[in-house]
């Protein structure tokens, strides 16, 4: 990612240093374990902790001629541990350390991902507490449907990232697992007990069967599970950008004082963060098929994944990062308006009563169709003629014969449609 999508600690993960670090972890893991069944000679584990220094510089150097990443950085290291450099990496095979790397790092990633979502969780039940009985207007398909209130809105992003946050304990849980079995995967130059050693060190499980590679359909379900949190975030963010709107204006992203919205138009308040985090979900989700073509490598193993992994894996981590923390920045600081909100209510001039009506004539011996038509028929007079639906309703002698005046206009009561809002807000937030 470019450094404009990219926040300090998720980057860190991706750094050629931090992988290179992670690679002599394992090897140095692996030599511990090779001392103790006596494979290699005691002290080589000791003399790479103490000489084996990182230099980015020199393994992208020697790469430039070897043209193989682990033999340049088992090169590197050998030159400063000198001849008990030798006996690294015994029996191991390249997919060893560059598998069991990967998904170290993809854990550590998703665990600060795992950081970002609960902060943006604990952030959305607050706005859903505060705008609990916040009333505004329910839409389907972008038209006034029933009211709702703003607080239901931001409950249903609530326990939707709830969700995605145990859709991520899964994944992270399947990504977090060791493969030191060597060539083809068969341990014949390797012990398994290496590779279980290594496991523990490095606080992963053991990659039951590896192939030569571990299996990548265990990347698939974790690239699967960002990709879904950024449709969320997307969900989330649309929401916003539509309340935004000047015909709506019911919400509105911070704008701060010295901020500009428009070079040309001085007037303009953008919702510049909420597009933003469009965007990047699309770019995180791109990553969702090509992990899903991965998993079909040829036999035992080809590198037609390497390329694809090198590229997805720190961005779609590190736009995840940047967009669950700017996402939590935007609903933390969103500025919501009721006064708006119960004005755009008015707008049908009491429509959304219109269920209520048909359940009313239904109630009093109507068949559903002829209430409906009844119904419908008043309705659309009275969006025609710019009248209240309830005048239109008194005056049609049709209505007045099944329900009196007073329980007529009784039936236009906003309570009506906040009356269970305890319900849903109790059995969601109930722990």
């Amino acid at each position: 990612m470019i450094e404009r999508y990219s926040r300090k600690e998720l980057k860190e993960i991706w750094s050629d240093y931090n992988r290179y670090t992670i690679w002599l972890e394992i090897e140095i893991a692996a030599a511990e374990a090779m001392e103790k069944l006596k494979i290699i000679p005691r002290g080589v584990s000791k003399a790479v902790k103490k000489k084996g220094k990182i230099n980015v510089k020199r393994i992208l150097q020697i790469e430039e001629k070897v043209k193989h990443d682990i033999i340049a950085f088992l090169t590197s290291i050998t030159e400063r541990v000198g001849p008990l450099g030798k006996y690294l990496h015994k029996g191991m095979t390249s997919s060893d350390v560059l598998d069991t790397c990967f998904n170290l790092q993809l854990k550590q990633s998703g665990e600060i991902l795992l950081k970002d979502l609960n902060v943006l969780i604990s952030t959305l039940k607050k706005q859903a507490i505060k705008n609990k009985f916040t009333i505004c207007v329910g839409r389907s398909h972008g038209i006034h449907a029933e009211p709702v209130t703003f607080g239901l809105k931001m409950l249903s992003f609530y326990q939707e990232f709830l969700r995605n946050k145990k859709r991520l304990e899964a994944a992270i849980d399947e990504i977090s697992t060791c493969a030191i079995s060597g060539a083809v995967g068969t341990f014949a130059n390797i012990d398994p007990r290496v590779e279980k050693y290594v496991a523990k060190k490095l606080g992963l499980s053991v990659e039951p069967i590896s192939t030569q590679v571990i299996p990548r359909d265990r990347h698939a379900f974790y690239f699967s599970a960002l990709g879904i949190i950024a449709s969320s975030i997307e969900r989330l963010s649309t929401e916003i950008r539509h309340l935004q709107r000047t015909e709506v204006s019911e919400v509105e992203e911070f704008f701060g004082k010295s901020q500009k919205g428009s070079s040309a138009m001085p007037h303009k308040k953008n919702p510049i963060l909420s597009e933003n985090l469009t965007g990047l979900s699309r770019l995180i989700r791109s990553s969702v098929i090509p992990s899903l073509e991965n998993v079909a490598l040829w036999h035992e193993r080809d590198i037609s994944h390497s390329a694809v992994e090198r590229n997805i894996g720190p961005d779609a981590n590190t736009a995840l990062d940047f967009a669950l923390v700017r996402l939590n920045s935007v609903v933390k600081n969103l500025n919501v308006y009721p006064k708006k909100m119960r004005k755009n209510l008015d707008i049908t001039k009491g429509l959304f009563f219109s269920q209520r009506v048909l359940l009313e004539l239904t109630n009093n011996g109507l068949s559903r169709e002829q209430a409906y038509s009844i119904v419908q028929k008043n309705a659309m007079k009275a969006w025609n003629n710019q009248a209240t639906f309830l005048e239109v309703l008194l005056k049609d002698k049709s209505v007045s014969k099944k329900i009196p005046v007073n329980k007529l206009k009784q039936l236009f009561n906003f309570s009506y449609h906040t009356k269970k809002i305890n319900i849903i807000f109790n059995r969601s937030l109930r722990k």
